[in-house]
């Protein structure tokens, strides 16, 4: 059973989205919040699989529950749902260790396609949108670089690994290595690539054209 948490400061959205989930017999929503701080007060309370929110509302908006977040380093997984989203908020959300977005223009089956795959650890990203930002930073910033030769053959293969949701035990069992060499091995291509996470890595390994 996946433990939800819905928040979305329009009633009629969000009771479509608990009627979206209640319809599926593996979700169980634990609480629907109007805005970002009453989802704030729900993870607390009941530490939720999936958090499933809104990009903008109003009080604490998405961003700024992820920001709470992430310095809690909390354990529930985050989905932004948003109409629109700016390249710079994609960015921020990506590096505050958001594990899905999606459009709200999406049909339901994807948003709930995206909850399963978050909560078995993957990432769900609109891969356009995500991209697009992605390239515009990396071309503002001037770190667009040749990944093919900067990174070795062995951290190209870790870093498609990382692109299927493989976490670092699964990959070391692959590979035949030890778990701390997979870290070592991630460390370098961070620093190589200069992303901050597997989820930016991801993002900068697609607009790169390793995956």
């Amino acid at each position: 059973m996946i433990r939800l948490v819905l928040a979305d400061d329009h009633p009629i959205v969000l009771q479509g989205l608990q009627q979206l989930f209640e319809r599926h017999d593996d979700f169980q929503v634990v609480a629907s919040c109007p805005d970002g701080t009453a989802a704030l007060a729900a993870v607390v309370e009941h530490q939720p699989d999936v958090l499933v929110m809104d990009l903008r509302m109003p009080g604490k908006s998405g961003l700024d529950v992820l920001r709470v977040l992430s310095s809690a380093r909390s354990s529930s997984r985050t989905i932004l749902l948003t109409a629109i989203v700016r390249d710079d908020e994609v960015m921020e959300a990506v590096k505050l260790g958001v594990r899905g977005i999606v459009l709200k223009e999406s049909s339901p089956e994807v948003l709930v396609d995206c909850v399963r795959r978050v909560y078995r650890g993957e990432q769900w990203l609109e891969r356009e949108t995500v991209t697009r930002a992605l390239q515009r930073v990396l071309n503002r910033d001037g770190v667009d670089r040749d990944a093919g030769e900067t990174l070795t053959p062995r951290e190209i293969e870790i870093v498609r690994m990382v692109a299927q949701g493989m976490r670092n035990k699964v990959i070391a069992e692959r590979l035949s290595i030890s778990e701390g060499t997979v870290k070592v091995h991630l460390h370098n291509v961070y620093e190589k690539l200069g992303v901050d996470g597997r989820l930016e890595l991801v993002l900068s390994a697609q607009q790169k054209g390793l995956i």
